[in-house]
C-alpha cells in the first residue's frame, strides 16, 4: 500500500475511534528541545518527575532503533463542569485541575494508541510501534509541535486551533517512514496574558520556559512540607492549576465534551474538603482511584486540602483540624494542621497549637506549630 493511502486510512480510523486530532512527524533528533532541556537543567527549573536521560528525550531512535516517524495525536477535554456543586461556608470545597477530570488520560489515550497500532499492523505486518503517553522518555509537546498538532505556546501548551490547549497528547513511534505534517504557526505574538496571571511567576522569560520548582501544578504533587510563599497562593486548589490556560484567548469559548470519560464527577472534581482529612486508604482508592490526579496518593491532596481551609479560615473545620494534628502519624500533615489552624485563627486554635506542642517531638513539626502561633499577634497585635 502506497504510504498517502495508508496515511490517509489512519486518519480516518482514527476520527472512527475518537482521536480528535492526529499528525505525523519524523523521528529526527529533536535539537531545540535537548538545548533547551539543558538550560533547565543548569538552572534547576526540572520536576524531578522526568523520566530518562536528555539523549533518550531528544533521540527517539535511542528508545525504538527502527524508528522512521512519530504519529502525535490529541483528545479535547471539557473545561466546563456541568452541575458544578457550590463551595458553600458550610461546606468548603476543592478543585482538582481540569486535566484531572473524568478517567485517568494515560488510560484513556493508551487505549486509542493500541487500537491505532493494531490497524497500522493489520495493514503493516512487520510495522514496529511504540506507545507513549506522559510518563514516556519523548517530550508529547515537542512531538505535537514537531506533528503539526498546535503550537507551543507562552504557557508552555501545546495551542491547537480547533480546541485551544485542552488537549491530552500521546504518541507512537513507527518504523514506517510516513510523509510529515506541516507545523501550526505559532500565534501568541504580544500577548503574555499567562504571563502575568501566573500566580508564582512559573513561566519565565517570555514564555515558552517553565520553572516546575515554582509551578503550582507541580507543588500540588509533591508530598514534604509547602514552603510558605506557595502556601498563601495555593486557594482552593487540591490537584494542579489552570490559570495559564483559563486567561489565553485562544481558549475562550473552548469546551469540548466528546469523551464521556473524561466528564468530571463534581463530588470528585470539586471534593469538600473536610472530609479529605480523614479519608481511609481503602475510601481515597474507591473515590479518587481512577482519575489522574490521584497518583502519588492521598498525601499530598491531604495537606493542600489543609491549607485550602485555612485560605478560607473555616472556623467550621477547626475541630477537625485539630484531631489530625494530634493524633495524625505523619508530620508533614500534623504540622501543616498546626499552620492551617493558626492562620483560621480563633481562639480555640491557638490553645490547641500549645497544648499539641506539649507532647510534641518532631523538629519540623514543632517549627510549624510556631509559625501557627505567629499568627496570634497579627490576630491580637495587643
Amino acid at each position: 500500500m502506497r504510504t498517502e493511502e495508508l496515511q490517509q486510512e489512519i486518519r480516518d480510523y482514527a476520527k472512527e475511534i475518537g482521536i480528535d486530532k492526529i499528525g505525523f512527524a519524523t523521528a529526527d533528533v529533536f535539537s531545540e528541545l535537548k538545548e533547551r532541556l539543558r538550560r533547565q537543567q543548569e538552572l534547576n527549573y526540572q520536576s524531578g518527575f522526568e523520566k530518562g536521560t536528555n539523549e533518550e528525550r531528544t533521540e527517539p531512535k535511542r528508545l525504538l532503533p527502527e524508528a522512521q516517524s512519530i504519529i502525535s495525536i490529541a483528545l479535547a477535554y471539557p473545561s466546563r463542569m456541568k452541575n458544578a456543586p457550590r463551595s458553600t461556608k458550610e461546606e468548603r470545597r476543592g478543585l482538582f485541575a481540569r486535566a484531572s477530570w473524568g478517567l485517568d488520560y494515560h488510560d484513556v489515550l493508551r487505549d486509542r494508541l493500541a487500537k491505532l497500532s493494531e490497524f497500522i499492523k493489520e495493514r503493516v505486518p512487520d510495522a514496529i510501534n511504540k506507545i507513549m503517553v506522559d510518563t514516556g522518555e519523548l517530550s508529547d509537546r515537542a512531538v505535537a509541535e514537531r506533528a503539526g498538532i498546535g503550537f507551543s505556546g507562552k504557557n508552555t501548551s501545546i495551542i491547537t486551533p480547533e480546541f485551544g490547549s485542552f488537549v491530552y497528547l500521546g504518541e507512537m513511534m513507527t518504523n514506517i517512514p510516513f510523509i510529515p505534517d506541516a507545523p501550526v504557526e505559532d500565534s501568541c505574538g504580544d500577548c503574555r496574558k499567562c504571563l502575568d496571571a501566573c500566580p508564582t511567576g512559573a513561566l519565565v522569560g517570555d514564555g515558552g520556559q517553565l520553572n516546575a520548582q515554582r509551578c503550582i501544578a507541580f507543588l500540588t504533587q509533591t508530598k514534604g512540607f509547602l514552603e510558605d510563599e506557595y502556601r498563601f497562593k495555593l486557594g482552593n486548589r487540591v490537584y494542579g492549576c489552570d490559570t495559564c490556560q483559563q486567561v489565553c484567548p485562544k481558549n475562550k469559548g473552548m469546551d469540548f465534551h466528546t469523551h464521556p470519560e473524561f466528564e468530571p464527577d463534581p463530588e470528585v472534581s470539586k471534593p469538600k474538603l473536610i472530609p479529605m482529612l480523614r479519608i481511609s486508604n481503602r475510601e481515597f482508592k474507591e473515590k479518587f482511584g481512577t482519575i489522574s490526579g490521584s497518583w502519588r496518593g492521598k498525601k499530598p491532596l491531604q495537606r493542600n486540602a489543609l491549607i485550602a481551609l485555612a485560605h478560607y479560615k473555616d472556623k467550621t473545620a477547626i475541630e477537625e483540624i485539630i484531631e489530625v494534628m494530634k493524633n495524625d502519624p505523619r508530620p508533614v500533615i500534623r504540622g501543616t494542621a498546626a499552620w492551617s489552624l493558626g492562620k483560621i485563627g480563633t481562639e480555640e486554635a491557638f490553645v490547641a497549637i500549645r497544648e499539641a506542642m506539649e507532647n510534641e517531638k518532631d523538629e519540623q513539626v514543632l517549627f510549624e506549630m510556631e509559625k501557627g502561633l505567629e499568627f496570634e499577634k497579627s490576630t491580637n497585635p495587643h
